[in-house]
């Protein structure tokens, strides 16, 4: 399909798609515990059936312009990935989100690829606003988005049930204008 590069260190942005099943499922099986630490995402795939049929559902929201999920890759190894979890182009809003793996971690690699996929939103597709959720115990994912430049909108107390623990989810988003503003401004 394509690969975007994300710099000189042998990053790439690319489409997972079902042939890349048994792969997914590795880089699951290696980063498990840490990606599914906050998030649930991938800890239903618990084989190459599984990691198929997730990557599949998601080919399906693409077909259906609902959805999308995008792999990172580090010098030929996956290491994580992006997805627009919700993608509703007749609203103009779309909710971007990441998990890593440990060795992807400390790179940049989630703020170099968001921003590829976040221009795309805003540029190609005519979004008008990119969410970002997250724990605010989920750390790591907080300062992501910070880092993006997004805006912190609100907290929900205690709205997402996980493990047995109701945590709060922070809100962040970002606005076309202001997306493009921040973009001219650095040079990027």
């Amino acid at each position: 399909m394509y690969a975007i590069r994300l710099g000189d260190d042998g990053a790439e942005l690319r489409p997972l798609e079902t042939w890349h099943a048994e792969e997914f499922l590795a880089h699951l099986e290696r980063g498990r515990d840490f990606i599914t630490r906050h998030i649930s995402f991938g800890s239903q795939v618990t084989d190459v059936a599984s990691a198929k049929a997730l990557i599949q559902s998601y080919t399906d929201r693409h077909a259906a312009d609902s959805g999308f999920l995008h792999g990172l890759w580090l010098d030929g190894t996956l290491v994580g990935g992006l997805l627009f979890r919700i993608f509703d182009a007749a609203t103009g809003v779309c909710e971007i989100g990441c998990w890593l793996e440990p060795a992807g971690t400390g790179r940049g690699l989630v703020a170099r690829g968001a921003r590829v996929l976040i221009d795309w939103a805003f540029d190609e597709r005519g979004m008008h606003r990119v969410e970002w959720h997250a724990s605010s115990a989920n750390a790591p994912s907080v300062e992501a988005a910070r880092r993006l430049g997004l805006t912190k909108e609100g907290v929900l107390r205690e709205s997402f049930p996980y493990r047995g623990v109701r945590h709060d989810m922070e809100v962040w988003a970002v606005l076309a204008p202001e997306w493009r503003a921040a973009r001219a401004h650095s040079g990027r």
